[in-house]
This record gives structure tokens, sequence and C-alpha cells, in this order.
């Protein structure tokens, strides 16, 4: 046999192998360059009250959960009732981020369907959105007692992920 003709049979089953690799990944789960290493540091005001401000800063020593949401954000609003339940549970403290957001429809809709946020911080050029590489909402970053990001999720959270991946992480991350 003419070893020529294996050359076509090795890169479809090259390319069949790629193929495979890539259908088997959860697209969602977009590697981000910025877990394990420090939450990008921040001030600005907060949503409800313009005057005091927020910094990543200020959580130090704390596990803590950033949410990126906006009141124009479809899929924030399916995932406002999880973020809701969670929050009675108080594992650990929920902060807001509103991302190219109105003030004032930002406030109405958590008026309407309730605040899971211990605080939002009001992002309204979506600044602190670009430093954190947030390319849609929800987007939600757990982070660590030493302020490093350990896992970022991208679109809703679902019941499903709260249990399999964040709680278990919450936990572990509030043990060390």
């Amino acid at each position: 046999m003419n070893p020529r003709l294996l050359i076509p049979l090795i890169l479809f089953i090259f390319l069949v192998a790629f193929l495979a690799i890539g259908l088997s990944r959860d697209p969602r789960e977009v590697p981000s360059p910025l877990i394990g290493k420090p939450a990008p540091n921040f001030e600005i005001g907060q949503l409800a009250e313009p005057q005091k401000m927020f910094s990543p800063e200020s959580m130090k020593g704390r596990v803590w959960m950033l949410n990126v949401w906006a009141s124009w954000c479809v899929a924030c609003r399916e995932e406002h009732p999880l973020l809701i339940e969670f929050s009675k549970t108080k594992t650990l403290p929920i902060i807001g981020l509103d991302y190219k957001d109105q003030r004032a429809d930002a406030m109405t809709m958590l008026l309407r369907e309730g605040n899971p946020y211990t605080l939002s911080a009001f992002d309204g050029n979506g600044r602190v959105g670009i430093d954190y590489g947030v390319y849609g909402v929800p987007e939600t970053y757990v982070i660590d007692k030493a302020g490093v990001i350990r896992y970022k999720n991208i679109g809703p959270i679902t019941p499903e992920i709260l249990k399999e991946k964040i709680s278990p992480l919450i936990a572990e991350l509030n043990q060390s």
C-alpha cells in the first residue's frame, strides 16, 4: 500500500478527534484569564447611595460573590429569583455590579423583584466591567478571602451550577 494514501485518513482521524474534544466541552465555561489572579480593584459609588463608595478592598478577609447584572438584561431576570433565595441563606455577601444601566431602572427592578445584594455598585459606563472582562450579563465571580478570583460563571446561575460548583467552592474557600 502506498503510504501517501494514508495521509488523508490520518488527517480525517485527527480532525474527528479535534471536533470530538470541542463538542465535549461546555460552551458556557469560557476560561477566564482572571481565574487565580487578584480581582481588579476599583472604587465606584453604590447604586442606592451614590455618595457611598464601594471597593473590592473592603471585602478582603471574606469570601464573596460579585454578580454583574442590569435591569435591561433578560437573563438577569431569569437568575434573579435564585439569587434572592440564595441570599436568604446568608452564605456569603453578594455584591451586585449594575452594569451599563440607568440608575432609576435598576432601583425600580430591585424594588419590584427584591434585592439579593448586600449592596450594588453602579457601573453606568461599564468601565469596571471592562477590567473584569465582562462581555455579557449576567456574569458571576466568586472571590476568596485574599481577593483572588476563584470562579467565573458566564450567563445566569442555575440551581445545578449553584449546587454543584459554587456552593462546594464557597465551603472550601471558607475553610481555608
